[in-house]
C-alpha cells in the first residue's frame, strides 16, 4: 500500500526539513525522504562542523597571543582529537534536534533512497517516489506536491580524485585524524579561504592557489585585497593566476607534488595532502528525473521564479537548482516552495539582498553588489569607508584588522552593497542587509544610534562615510 501525502520531501537537509516543518505548520501531511541524516550537507559535512573547527582554531590562535592581554601562560598544546571531539559533539546534539523538530511537527520521515517515478498504478501523474528502505524493502509514496530537496556535494578535479587520505574535498578533510605538516589548498574561494585561515592557525603550513586573479572571486576587490594581505601576514601563501595541471602529479609516499601553471611558466608544489576546493555540483543523478519532464541546465534543475520545476506539481529547491548554494538560501527557498504550494502568500528575495558571510580568521561578510557590479550595471557610485582600527569595541577585542564599505547610487542614495571585513563581522552583517531590504539610505542608518563600544558602530560611521559625515575618521 502506497504512503500518500500532501508534500512529500526528496532530501531532508537544511532546505528539506525547514520546508518540512513549514509544510506541517501549514496543516499538510509530510512525507521527508533522506538517504543519510536529517540536516545534510550543512549540518554533517558543511556549515557546522567546519565552523566549530574554525571556532577551536580561533580560541587556539588567541591562546598563543594572550601576552598580548597581559595573560602569561606556560604553552599551549593542541590535541587535535579533542577539537573532532567536540565538532562531533555540537553536530550530534543539533541532529538530535532536527529529529524532535521532525518528532513535534508529526513529519514521518523514511530513511532510504527515493526516486521520482513516472505515471504508474500508484499515481496516474509523476512524481511519486519509489523509496529503497534501509533494510531493503521498498516503500511507495504518492504525493499532491513533491519538492526536491538533494543537494550538492564538492566538484572534484580531472586526475585529482579524493582518495580519503592525501586528496580531499571538504568532506574528507572533515574527518582528519591527524593534522598534516603542510598542506596545498586548490581554490581560492570561500570553502578555500575558511581551510587556509583554520589551518594555518593549526601550525600547518598553507598554500592557497586560485585561478582567477584574486581570492574570494566573486566577492569585493578591497576585500579580498585585504583577505590576502591578511592571510600572508599569517604565513599563509596565496598564489593566484595559477592552473593545475591535474595530469602531472606524484605521490610520493610522504608528500605529494602537483605541477601548476602561472602564464608560460610551471613549477612543482609539494605537500603532504591536498585540499580540493573549486566548488559544488548538484546531486541530481539517480533520482529519476529522467522519468519526469523536468529540464536541468549546465547540470542544475531548471526552476521557475515559485521554484516549480516543468512540472508544476513538482519543485526543486537548494543547491540543486544552482544559484546561490546557501543554506539560508536553502531554507528560505523551501519556505516559498511550501507557500506556494499552499496558496500563501510568496515573498521572494532577491539574490543580492542575501548576506553572505566567509568565517575565516578575519570573518568577511557581503549583502548587495561588488563595487565592480555596480560599475558595470551603469550605477554612479558613491562610497563610505570605515576602518576598524578606529573603532574601540575591535581595540578591546584585539583585533582591529578590517573595515566596512558602502556602496551606493549617487543618484537616489539608495545603498546597493555593504562589505565587511574584521571581526565579528557575520553578526553585522543583518543589518546592512536589513536596511537595504527596507530601502533605508546611508543617512537614516546612521541616525540610528549605535551602542558605544560596540562592533556595531562601523556601520553606522561608514555609512555616514557616504556622505563625508563620519564622526569617527
Amino acid at each position: 500500500m502506497a504512503i500518500e501525502c500532501d508534500v512529500a520531501i526528496l532530501g531532508g537537509g537544511t532546505g528539506g526539513y525547514v520546508a518540512a516543518i513549514r509544510a506541517a505548520q501549514l496543516g499538510k501531511s509530510v512525507v521527508i525522504v533522506e538517504k543519510d541524516k536529517l540536516g545534510g550537507t550543512c549540518l554533517h559535512r558543511g556549515c557546522i562542523p567546519s565552523k566549530a573547527l574554525l571556532r577551536s582554531a580561533e580560541v587556539y590562535a588567541d591562546i598563543k597571543d594572550s601576552a598580548s592581554y597581559g595573560i602569561e601562560t606556560s604553552g599551549a598544546t593542541l590535541v587535535f582529537p579533542k577539537v573532532q571531539e567536540r565538532k562531533e559533539a555540537i553536530v550530534q546534539q543539533l541532529h538530535q534536534g532536527v529529529q524532535y523538530l521532525m518528532r513535534k511537527n508529526k513529519i514521518s520521515v523514511l530513511q532510504g533512497k527515493g526516486r521520482v517515478i513516472g505515471p504508474s498504478i500508484f499515481s496516474p501523474k509523476s512524481g511519486a517516489l519509489a523509496v529503497e528502505l534501509e533494510n531493503g524493502e521498498m516503500e511507495n509514496v504518492v504525493p499532491a506536491n513533491l519538492i526536491i530537496a538533494t543537494g550538492s556535494r564538492p566538484r572534484t578535479l580531472p586526475g585529482l580524485k579524493p582518495d580519503g587520505d592525501k586528496i580531499m574535498t571538504s568532506d574528507e578533510a572533515l574527518l582528519m585524524d591527524e593534522l598534516p605538516d603542510s598542506i596545498i589548498i586548490v581554490g581560492g574561494g570561500v570553502i578555500g579561504v575558511e581551510w587556509a585561515s583554520m589551518l594555518c592557525d593549526f601550525n600547518v603550513k598553507v598554500t592557497l592557489i586560485e585561478a582567477a586573479d584574486h581570492i574570494l572571486p566573486q566577492e569585493d576587490q578591497d576585500i579580498a585585497a585585504e583577505m590576502k594581505r591578511l592571510l600572508v601576514k599569517r604565513g599563509v601563501e596565496v598564489r593566484t593566476n595559477v592552473q593545475v595541471l591535474t595530469d602531472t602529479y606524484t605521490d610520493r609516499g610522504d608528500s605529494f607534488s602537483i605541477e601548476v601553471q602561472t602564464g608560460d611558466d610551471s613549477e612543482t608544489l609539494s605537500a603532504s595532502k591536498i585540499l580540493i576546493s573549486v566548488g559544488r555540483v548538484a546531486n541530481i543523478e539517480n533520482i529519476g528525473i529522467e522519468n519526469t519532464d523536468i529540464k536541468t541546465l549546465n547540470g542544475f534543475i531548471e526552476v521557475n521564479g515559485q521554484l516549480q520545476t516543468a512540472v508544476p506539481h513538482i519543485y526543486a529547491i537548494g543547491d540543486c537548482i544552482g544559484g546561490l548554494q546557501l543554506a539560508h538560501v536553502a531554507s528560505h527557498e523551501g519556505i516559498r516552495a511550501v507557500q506556494h504550494l499552499a496558496g500563501e502568500g510568496v515573498h521572494a528575495t532577491p539574490d543580492h539582498f542575501i548576506p553572505r558571510a566567509i568565517y575565516s580568521r578575519p570573518e568577511a561578510a557581503s549583502v548587495g553588489y561588488t563595487e565592480k557590479q555596480a560599475r558595470e550595471l551603469g550605477y554612479t557610485i558613491k562610497i563610505g569607508k570605515f576602518p576598524f582600527q578606529a573603532i574601540g569595541k575591535a581595540l578591546v577585542h584585539g583585533h582591529q584588522d578590517g573595515f566596512a564599505k558602502v556602496i551606493t547610487d549617487e543618484k537616489t542614495n539608495d545603498i546597493l552593497g555593504v562589505h565587511l571585513i574584521g571581526t565579528h563581522v557575520t553578526d553585522l552583517i543583518s543589518e546592512a542587509a536589513l536596511a537595504q531590504l527596507l530601502d533605508a539610505t546611508p543617512w537614516e542608518v546612521g541616525q540610528l544610534v549605535h551602542p558605544h563600544p560596540s562592533l556595531s558602530e562601523i556601520i553606522g560611521e561608514a555609512m555616514l562615510d557616504v556622505d563625508g559625515s563620519a564622526i569617527g575618521k
